[in-house]
């Protein structure tokens, strides 16, 4: 019988509902029923878990090595509204409530230690905010808040971010969160602990050190500081012009030297890309969109996270035609995010083909009533968005947990998704995949 490419990947895509064999035992892979508690997950797979504070950035992942990863752990102070509400509670601090979702995740797999941190770049939605009530760590040196509260509750062995050691570029920063995270890495370097400066176009620097099983899972870095990887081994490529012959105004902000990478595991594929945007002021000043570079390093992806939340200056066309995920997740904490113009493009089929869906980790009543005809096409509105890649990397799911409480109670399940674009000429379009949805 002749397959065509269609055929094939049907057939692919039930294969991966089935019953597989790991570890010399059949078990159901990523069996995750709504209504129950989120199940752990299996050997030999790969968990990227969105957290849904309502308060920033922070994103878990757990892979098939046993290792783990953390990139952000925000905490803003901005009230609600226009932020969107304390998940779970205000009863602890949403570095708290980070530090021990990853807690439970690590007591899984018998660890109680995060092996890597990544801080993306230094604002308070990624790395923690300060104020006059945010307790003194023990012994006084720093202030608890964000990745200060995720260390004191999982220790973290490795730190890795853009600015170390003098966090210079573009200039030092004297806000009082900035002051605060210096402070932590003066005190992990006192005390004999691992921190370093993000490579771009390093290959597996987030990756646990010495670990050598599953080389099908990797980790590049793609960019930082106007750094982007060539596409050569290891080198990057300046795309800043200098800073010193700029004017003030045209100094990039922080937010623009924020660093990015893609995880791959077999054929599956993610890109994340902190809060990089796609903005040049109309034209004006082209070298600021680092965003769309860094996606053009990467290649088609199946799952991307939109940068800087979903917001307007964000996840630009040229970006989205280079990822064409067939799942995109918006990390939402704020009355603005996402922006209905990235929305729009989101869900554009000119800019690639195929279905695909847009998962949002909250969204602000106020802000769904105002666009319901693109607002309602999300396949989630609220909750910890869980990424869970079979063994081997040939299918994924997405499973939606509540954030109401610490219950990981699965609310809604979408997949099995055959990752299947490695084996595409990047250079073409993405052809649209299969996919069964349980919700």
């Amino acid at each position: 019988m002749a397959w065509s490419r269609r055929s094939f990947l049907l057939a692919a895509g039930a294969a991966a509902s089935l019953p597989v064999r790991a570890n010399g035992r059949a078990e159901e892979l990523l069996a995750d029923v709504v209504g129950h508690t989120l199940k752990p997950r299996p050997a030999g797979g790969l968990d990227i878990h969105h957290i849904a504070t309502g308060r920033g950035d922070s994103t878990l992942i757990s892979g098939p090595d046993g290792s783990s990863l953390m990139i952000d752990a925000g905490a803003s102070y901005t009230a609600s509204p226009p932020a969107l509400a304390l998940r779970p509670s205000t009863d602890r601090r949403p570095g708290e409530w980070i530090g021990r979702y990853a807690r439970r995740r690590l007591n899984e797999v018998g660890s109680s230690e995060l092996d890597v941190f990544l801080v993306t770049h230094q604002h308070p939605d990624h790395l923690g905010d300060v104020g006059p009530e945010t307790p003194q760590a023990p012994g006084g040196a720093y202030r608890l808040t964000g990745v200060t509260d995720v260390d004191a509750i999982v220790p973290i062995r490795r730190l890795i971010d853009r600015g170390y050691p003098d966090y210079a570029a573009p200039v030092h920063s004297t806000a009082p969160f900035q002051a605060n995270y210096e402070a932590f890495v003066r005190a992990r370097h006192a005390a004999g602990r691992a921190d370093e400066r993000f490579r771009a176009g390093a290959l597996n620097q987030l990756r646990r050190d010495g670990a050598a099983a599953f080389a099908d899972f990797s980790i590049r870095n793609l960019a930082v500081n106007g750094e982007v990887w060539t596409g050569q081994g290891e080198t990057a490529r300046a795309t800043f012009p200098s800073i010193a012959g700029l004017v003030a105004q045209d100094v990039p902000e922080e937010n623009v030297w924020s660093a990015a990478f893609r995880l791959s595991y077999g054929d599956f594929d993610y890109f994340a890309a902190g809060d990089l945007t796609s903005s040049t002021f109309d034209g004006a000043l082209p070298w600021r969109d680092v965003e769309t570079a860094a996606a053009r390093a990467s290649g088609p992806v199946e799952v991307a996270v939109t940068p800087h939340h979903g917001m307007f200056d964000a996840t630009g066309a040229d970006m989205a035609r280079a990822l064409a995920p067939r799942t995109w997740i918006v990390p939402a904490w704020h009355a603005v995010h996402p922006s209905l113009s990235t929305l729009d493009r989101l869900f554009n089929p000119r800019l690639y083909p195929g279905p695909r869906d847009v998962f949002a980790t909250g969204l602000d009543p106020a802000t769904a009533a105002a666009s319901p005809w693109l607002m309602d096409r999300l396949a989630s509105r609220a909750g910890h968005v869980v990424v869970r890649v079979a063994p081997g990397g040939q299918s994924y799911r997405v499973v939606v947990t509540d954030n109401a409480d610490e219950g990981d109670r699965v609310t809604a399940i979408f997949g099995p998704f055959v990752s299947a674009h490695s084996s595409w000429d990047a250079a073409r379009p993405r052809q649209p995949q299969p996919a069964a949805a349980s919700h």
